[in-house]
């Protein structure tokens, strides 16, 4: 089949359910992905090619004799490179954890696991995740798919680019500052950051020291091409005892027509070129018939840790009282050059993600334009606490009435 690599994950999982297509031929596929386009953009650590190809023909005897465990199961995902595998070295980036192996998997690795997932590698990351670049890496940095002299955004920049080559269906990364979103961006695909303790993100860097503060604003990431994917990929990973919606599956609510109210954040930060792709978004929106008005988003919150826990219950109750998602940029100006960021970590701004780390708001980034270097750009769906189908839906719908998410990197 042509470009299996850029089906969507929900497609594949259906031509593996029906036994159209083998778990062994999509892994051999994103495999050869690996191996085609790894060597110029660097996006994996690690690459597990004979452990996938085993799990590959494990799990297509477990569907032929009927076992199906369900969407994620044959399907190649891979990790940022800051979750525990246990055998596998996990380095987060970092010189002094190059050789540093765990014993015991990350939560998130255990479920998608017993999901029957096929893991495929580690992606490279900003050391430490400390950075929205992916350039400062002890394996090298970053290369963007779209233009290699590009970055690709950070700190999960090898999971961006290799859901944006087919190198895999699905990531897991991290997003304390806007770490999985502002990637997702800059290479043209989908990035989530789930309301915080939605997934369980145990075994990350387990027994090494980590900073407080960090733990307390970063959140558990998803990539995919898709925001039905990563409902799919959601449902594996999300606490039953922390979803708000009843039926307890955040794919269910995609049958439904998305109907929430939209506000359009206008007090953004943005260059000229990222501000007109918003503009066009933001007419695309309007066609879809929402209820849109105009809003101004807290960009600049009061750091006072202490105080956070309070803060977001405010925040989210204030924000949230005339509308249930606002829409923004993801990135504020376009992507730089690799040699234009020197040591900057965060020489491709934050700004526009941040805010939604500190008050705990759930996000999600979708393709939307590109930049004055022909480079992608995001729209982002921001929603309550809590209420993470709520972005999910929305930027399902307008993913789906626009065609950037179709477009690919010039090695298709």
């Amino acid at each position: 089949m042509k470009n299996l690599h850029y089906l969507s994950l929900h497609e594949v999982a259906d031509l593996i359910r029906t036994q159209e297509v083998s778990p062994v031929q999509v892994v051999e596929e994103c495999l050869a992905r690996i191996e085609k386009l790894n060597r110029q953009t660097n996006a994996f650590i690690t690459v597990l090619a004979n452990e996938a190809q085993e799990q590959a023909r494990q799990a297509e005897a477990e569907i032929l004799a009927g076992k199906y465990r369900g969407p994620l199961h044959g399907i190649p995902v891979a990790f940022k490179d800051l979750y525990d595998t246990a055998g596998i070295k996990t380095t987060a980036g970092f010189e002094h954890f190059k050789n540093r192996i765990p014993q015991k998997d990350a939560a998130v690795v255990t479920k998608l696991r017993e999901a029957g997932a096929i893991i495929v590698g580690k992606t490279n990351m900003h050391e430490l995740a400390m950075g929205t670049t992916s350039v400062v890496s002890a394996f090298g940095a970053v290369h963007n798919p779209w233009s290699l002299d590009y970055i690709a955004g950070g700190s999960s920049g090898g999971s961006a680019v290799a859901i944006a080559l087919g190198m895999c269906f699905a990531t897991v990364d991290t997003d304390a500052i806007g770490s999985t979103r502002l990637p997702a961006a800059c290479c043209g695909v989908v990035g989530y950051k789930c309301t915080w303790g939605l997934i369980d993100s145990t075994g990350v860097l387990a027994g090494e020291q980590a900073d407080e503060t960090i733990l307390k604003l970063a959140s558990v990431g998803i990539i995919t091409r898709d925001p039905m994917d990563t409902a799919l990929v959601l449902d594996v990973l999300a606490d039953p005892d922390k979803k708000t919606d009843a039926s307890k599956k955040f794919i269910d609510k995609f049958n439904k027509k998305a109907e929430q109210r939209i506000g359009i954040v206008t007090n953004f930060e943005a260059s000229n070129d990222v501000r007109d792709a918003f503009d066009t978004a933001v007419k695309e929106l309007r066609d879809l018939n929402f209820t849109i008005s105009e809003i101004e988003a807290p960009f600049d919150p009061n750091l006072d840790m202490s105080a956070m826990d309070e803060g977001r219950k405010t925040a989210s109750k204030n924000i949230f009282k005339d509308v249930d998602v606002l829409i923004l940029p993801t990135t504020a100006g376009s992507v730089p050059k690799i040699d234009e960021v020197g040591d900057n970590a965060q020489a491709l701004s934050p700004q526009n993600t941040f805010f939604t780390n500190y008050y705990d708001l759930p996000t999600i980034t979708v393709p939307c334009g590109t930049d004055k270097n022909g480079l992608p750009v995001g729209l982002q769906v921001v929603a309550k606490a809590g209420e993470d189908c709520s972005a999910l839906q929305v930027a399902s719908a307008y993913q789906h009435a626009t065609d950037w998410h179709t477009q690919h990197p010039s090695d298709a």
